[in-house]
């Protein structure tokens, strides 16, 4: 069985919904409270292996994180533990045993204007490449598929790299999502499959999706998909060498209004990489896209990403 490696940040986030942002000193009170374990990699593996249990008949696959955590003694490990299914292998994680708080994220959700301001923390020490080369190698020829978050580049590109070089049958896919991060470029341009966000293409000067998608298909010469979400437009995507272009509509449910977006991106992501794995032979990239697209519609409407798999 093949692994599906995903690469990047584990976060906790405390979210704290209130009526309206506060101004600076000002004291208020918060209408409700959310405690959950976040980071884009991990929301994609937890949707990941929601389809996968609901979907008995796709092509079999196992899922594994590599993240760094806190110690694997501290509270703040078990309970990241006890957020993913126990299939979802952990043991890829490097634990930093001189740390027992977590990387964090807290973010002020505004009903008036409906917005979040996040506040991140993360007092662990990076994973350096060598690491990373180290987990590659103990996982050697099982893993099919490599998923990168695509946070500080440098090291990122020495990992992709290193997968390139030493297993150069694993797909590799990258997520390009902050506009203000240098290097994204680099990591794309090794790329089976990227993943861009509405936010880079409009930093990097593109007025549409398909705009981002047929500029960058210069600049990835590895690639075979280039995805583009552009929020309520939808999603587009760009085959290559042929430069097939196909988009579909956002998935909207009917009646319903957003109620969490926090972790959409990740979960089109995840209803992708299901797809791109799962359903390669049977699925059309139509059929894909408008599954993902769906995924992460139903997402937006309810609060966090329990159960998605079976709406």
């Amino acid at each position: 069985m093949k692994y599906i490696l995903a690469v990047g940040a584990c976060y906790v986030d405390t979210i704290l919904n209130v009526n309206y942002y506060p101004a600076e000193d000002e004291k208020l009170r918060a209408s409700s409270i959310i405690r959950r374990r976040g980071g884009n990699c991990p929301n994609t593996l937890e949707v990941l292996q929601q389809l996968l249990d609901s979907n008995h008949e796709a092509a079999p696959v196992a899922l594994a994180l590599c993240a760094v955590l806190p110690s694997i003694s501290s509270p703040a490990y078990q309970e990241i533990r006890s957020s993913f299914a126990p299939s979802t292998d952990l043991t890829h994680c490097i634990c930093r045993e001189d740390s027992s708080e977590p990387a964090s994220s807290y973010v002020i959700r505004s009903h008036v204007a409906d917005s979040r301001t996040i506040i991140n923390h993360n007092g662990l020490r990076e994973m350096a490449s060598e690491e990373f080369a180290s987990i590659a190698a103990k996982l050697g020829d099982k893993t099919g598929w490599c998923h990168f978050e695509g946070r500080i580049p440098d090291v990122t590109l020495a990992c992709i790299k290193h997968l390139r070089q030493r297993c150069p049958t694993v797909k590799i896919s990258v997520e390009v999502e902050k506009p203000g991060r240098e290097g994204l470029q680099d990591l794309a341009a090794l790329a089976d499959v990227v993943f861009y966000s509405k936010g880079w293409a409009q930093g990097h000067g593109y007025m549409s999706a398909e705009d981002c998608l047929q500029g960058q298909a210069d600049y990835t010469p590895l690639a075979s998909l280039l995805l583009c979400t552009w929020g309520e437009s939808g999603v587009s995507a760009l085959e290559l060498p042929s430069r097939k272009y196909t988009e579909c509509p956002a998935f909207k449910v009917e009646a319903s209004k957003a109620v969490d977006t926090v972790g959409a991106g990740d979960t089109f992501i995840a209803g992708m990489l299901f797809a791109l794995t799962c359903r390669a032979a049977d699925w059309t990239l139509k059929r894909k896209l408008e599954f993902a697209n769906e995924l992460a519609g139903r997402k937006v409407v309810q609060e966090g990403l329990q159960g998605l798999a079976s709406l």
